[in-house]
């Protein structure tokens, strides 16, 4: 799960990266969630591998346990998507830059990972995402609810002040919780993601129009996909699934 966590934090976090973001928390208070989150995507090697991952991957959830990680570790199965379907999304939320440079025992992580879980999975994605309070309703820790709304939108260059300027302006109007997250650095920018975390398919079918984004950034936008998430209640490390919601 930290091979990403191991890539970048060695090139990127503790070069230029980690300085500058830690000079934007000075001012922030340590009783409020941080505005940074880890969003990993794996998948198995192939259906051969697909049960000793889940397997795997449990089991090195429990050495974070064991550990005493104080991190937040979310999982999500993929449900309804085009070319995801099964993958797993493992993202931990609310974190400054000091956290996220402090992992808890990399090296014994990397150990426990190498042996229960690298054998059998491929990664896709990892990056890091700053969580954009303006556009969203929420805190940026997504309620563990069953199910979750994940869309990615990518755009074309230059196009992520007017996108985020579009977003902003109905942000009043947004029902239910809906967290936008910007990419930092892991991937191709601009991209966003949200998270729209729910009871039920049945509630995220009913709240369809409350998710369309608006008509004025049809034009900045190269590639939107929407999937489902299904919450994994035994893959989670200091998340409590919610109960209603």
């Amino acid at each position: 799960m930290n091979r990403w966590i191991r890539i970048v934090g060695a090139e990127i976090l503790l070069g230029t990266l980690l300085p500058a973001l830690l000079i934007s928390q000075t001012k922030q208070s340590t009783q409020a969630p941080g505005p940074y989150a880890l969003i990993g995507i794996m998948r198995a090697l192939d259906e051969r591998h697909s049960v000793d991952l889940e397997a795997g991957y449990v089991r090195h959830l429990e050495w974070h346990r064991q550990a005493k990680d104080p991190f937040n570790w979310y999982s999500y199965s993929v449900g309804a998507s085009t070319e995801r379907q099964r993958w797993i999304i493992y993202a931990t939320f609310g974190h400054t830059a000091a956290e996220l440079s402090n992992p808890v025992s990399p090296a014994e992580d990397w150990r426990d990972a190498d042996i229960n879980l690298l054998p059998h999975v491929e990664f896709t994605g990892n990056a890091i995402y700053q969580f954009l309070p303006s556009l969203s309703r929420g805190n940026g820790m997504p309620t563990p609810t069953a199910l979750a709304e994940y869309t990615t939108v990518e755009l074309k260059y230059g196009s992520g002040m007017a996108f985020e300027a579009a977003l902003a302006a109905g942000q009043s109007e947004l029902h239910g919780e809906t967290l936008w997250y910007r990419l930092v650095v892991g991937g191709n920018v601009p991209r966003y993601v949200r998270l729209r975390p729910r009871a039920n398919l049945s509630a995220i079918l009913d709240e369809r129009a409350d998710g369309d984004l608006p008509e004025t950034v049809n034009g900045l936008i190269s590639k939107i996909t929407i999937e489902t998430l299904n919450l994994r209640p035994n893959m989670l490390v200091n998340v409590t699934p919610a109960t209603n919601h």
